[in-house]
Parts: C-alpha cells; structure tokens; sequence
C-alpha cells in the first residue's frame, strides 16, 4: 500500500491553493465544499475562481508565490504550471511538516486526491496512486451506478436512531442485525424513493415493537425490465434486481437482462403467450402477496414499462389491500426504445403531432378499439401486442378513411442484436407478416414518421431494412 488511506477534517482551517487555471478551481471547488477557509495565490484567476472572489468564497492574493506565504495551513495544494515553483511549494511544505498535494507530480506529493463518490455523510474515496487519475474516474463512474444517490439521507437516518436502537438493543450482534434489516429492507426503499417521513416512522414502529413474536413482512418490486437492451435498465432497478430473494419474470424479460438477476435468487417464469398463459393474471397477484407474506424480497420483473399495458396497476392493488410494501419501478416502454432504435421518431413537427399506444391484444376475437380517433391525420399509432391482429387493425383503418398507402412499421425484437424492421404501409402490412414470418415480441406503429426511417436508421444501419 503506497498511501494511508485517510479523511482528513479541514473544516474552518486555513488552506493554500497556489494557481489560478481551472485545475486549481477544481480543487478549490472540493476545499470549499469540506468547508476550508481558502487562499488563492495566482497572479491571475479563471472564471470560475472570479466568481468565488465575487462570492466571498476564498481569498485572492494577485501575485506570485513567496516562501512566507507557507505558514501553518491544513493543506496546500500547488497547482501550477511551472514545475520549479511547484517542486519549491512542496520542499517547504514538507519541511514543516504539512501536507501538500502537487497537480499531477505524485513524487512532488505527501498526499494525493482520490476521486471522490460524495453521497455526505458517506464518502468512498477511490485511488490508483496518482498513477492513472483516469482510470480512477471510470472505476468511480461504475460505482455511482451502484449507489443510490439517496445513500447520503438514509446514513443520517442511521445517526438519528443511532442512540435509541442502542439503548434497545444491548447486544452488539442484535443490534448489528437490526440495522442489517433496515440497511437492506424496506425502511431504506422508502427512503430511497424520497419517502424520508415515512421511513422515520415505520422505523420508530420497528424500533418500538423489536423483540415482540411478529414475522417480518416481506416486499415486492415491480420492476419495468426495458425494451430488452440491458443498458437501458434504471440504476433502482439493477440494484433491486441484485437484492431480491425470488423473481417473478415475464417471457418478453430478455435472457441478458435476466441474467443480471441476482444468481441465487428463486426465479418463477409467469408467460404469457396467446392462448398460453403459465399462470393466469389473478393467481400471478396472489403468487407475490404470498411469497411477501412469507419475509421474501420478491422482484416482479415486467417487459417494457409495468403501467404500460403490463398490469402492473392489477397487481399492486392486491399489495395495498393486504398492507404489503412495495415500490413500482417504471422503464423505457416498448414504443420509445422500438421507434428510438429504429429511427422513427414518434412525434415530428413535419408528420406527426400526437402520438397514441394501443393494445392490438383482441379479447375472444372481437376488435373494440375507437377507429375514429385513431384515424386521424398527423398522429402517430403504436400497437402494443398487435401482430395477431394485424389484419384487422389495417382493414379498420383503411374502413376509417386512412389511406391504404400511410406508412407503416413492424419492429421485431427492438433495441437487441437482433432487431429487424420492416417498412410497408397499411395495405401490405399483413403480407409482410406472412411472407417474413414475423414473431412475437414485434411492435406496430403507423403514421407517416415512418418515411424517416431510412434516414434516421442508425443502430441497423449496417443491415438491409425489408421493405414491401
């Protein structure tokens, strides 16, 4: 280990930034915000360091540096760009004993700036040594992913309770795993989905019945899994996927993101294909009050958007009326990653207007959907769950005064590898569903937005568009 990992409190202490370019704003920038009293010593200033003089944020010296200048600040930091001053800033500052940081010269430093996730009071500090400050970013950009940006509240939970969990809980290992529950349950969702209020009171609740014979109650997340590229998940859904105990997937949930599932959790496939449902809706609902009534974490993983004809609204008025917490989880619907990755805007202000979606999914072979309003002109039409319906669905809107020639799309597995398009119009899109045997899952959309399709064709633009 080349440096001792430290945090170091400069809060209301002296600090000296010599420099004035925008890298020295940059660490002006995080003195500030640890609540230094700053000094700056450039003969001149960025913007950005303009405006903090303005602001009465840090003291401006216009000149060069001077050996006096080094007294008995917390830290110094040489920001320079002549190499001489900064291996004499650091000599001196050495020799008194303070530490010092010189831009982008760990051999000039007795201490380095790590790059910094800042979810205060938590802080994770991440270093390569000053040997690839880079490298040390993209590390950083992984973990934000992985760390709510609520984290920060839900430690000041912690310190509020803090003294009341002690005084009920004696026992360390007690106590350690109380706040394990908390930490990984319920209580910490709540706050993290910016239910802070509540969270303070469920958690005095817990806190005043802990030791009672009462069985936790379990949760469930109702997760939208996306259009079916992984890396359109939500940050809050990859994380709950890694923490539920058991998973209750869809067949339109694509394998890669199922996989991102944390490995030992139980998983229940609950398809749904025309005329073949594995487990009907309502036994479905009592399936996830049941398995949350057990303790169990329980994610209900939904292709698409869960409140975009997902049923997600079905399934979570059982959890209410049974008292069970959970938290909906939205996602980028079917219609916006399919148009999206197939370079077919839905709105545009030369076609198309309004845009509606509509579930094509015909109940006993009848068709109920108001024709009138969805042939209206400069509009755009998305069918959720229409390819068995295709004929119907071009016959009721040419019937409707919609030319057979409007454009139109069929998007077959949309955002993955293995996406395919085809381009017809109203008249020739059942043809092309026979001739090209198109499955499930295909989206429909209808409007003349589709005309911009091979212009805007750009995540297949190196394959052959089928065209009738």
């Amino acid at each position: 280990m080349d440096f001792l990992p430290i945090f170091l409190s400069i809060k209301e202490r002296d600090c000296l930034v010599v420099g004035g370019g925008r890298v020295a704003a940059r660490k002006v920038a995080l003195l500030d915000k640890a609540g230094a009293n700053i000094t700056v010593i450039a003969p001149g200033l960025c913007d950005e360091l303009v405006a903090k003089v303005a602001e009465n944020k840090i003291i401006h010296h216009e000149r060069d540096f001077e050996n006096p200048d080094i007294t008995n600040q917390a830290v110094i930091i040489a920001a320079t760009d002549d190499r001489k001053v900064n291996e004499r800033i650091s000599s001196l500052a050495q020799s008194m004993g303070i530490p010092v940081n010189v831009v982008d010269n760990p051999e000039l430093c007795s201490f380095i700036m790590p790059s910094i996730i800042d979810r205060s009071p938590v802080q994770i500090a991440i270093s390569t040594g000053g040997v690839s400050p880079v490298l040390a970013r993209l590390l950083r950009g992984r973990l934000e992913s992985f760390i709510p940006s609520a984290t920060g509240r839900l430690a000041s939970l912690v310190e509020e309770y803090r003294i009341v969990v002690k005084e009920r809980f004696t026992n360390i290992e007690s106590r350690r795993y109380f706040w394990e529950r908390v930490l990984q349950g319920h209580i910490a969702e709540l706050v993290y989905a910016g239910r802070d209020d509540e969270a303070r009171s469920v958690l005095t609740e817990k806190i005043s019945k802990a030791g009672l014979p009462k069985d936790d109650v379990g949760q469930v997340y109702l997760v939208g899994a996306g259009p079916g590229d992984p890396d359109l998940l939500t940050f809050r859904a990859l994380r709950l996927m890694q923490q539920a105990d058991v998973v209750v997937y869809d067949r339109l949930v694509s394998e890669p993101i199922l996989d991102m599932v944390r490995r030992d959790a139980e998983r229940i496939y609950a398809g749904k294909e025309r005329n073949n449902h594995v487990i009907q809706q309502e036994d479905i609902n009592q399936l996830l009050i049941r398995l949350a009534k057990e303790g169990h974490r329980v994610l209900r993983l939904k292709g698409g958007d869960p409140f975009i004809f997902g049923r997600g609204g079905e399934e979570i008025e059982g959890l209410m009326e049974e008292g069970i917490p959970f938290q909906v989880v939205p996602a980028i619907t079917a219609a916006s990653g399919c148009s999206t990755y197939s370079g077919i805007p839905l709105t545009h202000r030369d076609y198309s207007q309004a845009c509606t979606f509509v579930t094509g999914h015909l109940k006993d072979g009848t068709c109920n959907l108001n024709w009138s309003a969805l042939a209206q002109p400069n509009q755009t039409i998305v069918f959720y769950m229409g390819l068995q319906a295709v004929n119907i669905i071009c016959k009721e809107l040419i019937a409707h005064d919609m030319l057979p020639t409007t454009p139109a799309a069929l998007i077959q597995q949309g955002t993955t590898p293995e996406q395919k398009v085809y381009i017809g119009d109203l008249d020739s899109l059942p043809e092309l569903v026979r001739l090209y045997e198109i499955k499930a899952p295909t989206l429909i959309i209808v409007g003349h937005v589709v005309k911009l399709h091979e212009k805007l064709n750009w995540y297949n633009s190196g394959k052959k568009t089928q065209n009738k």
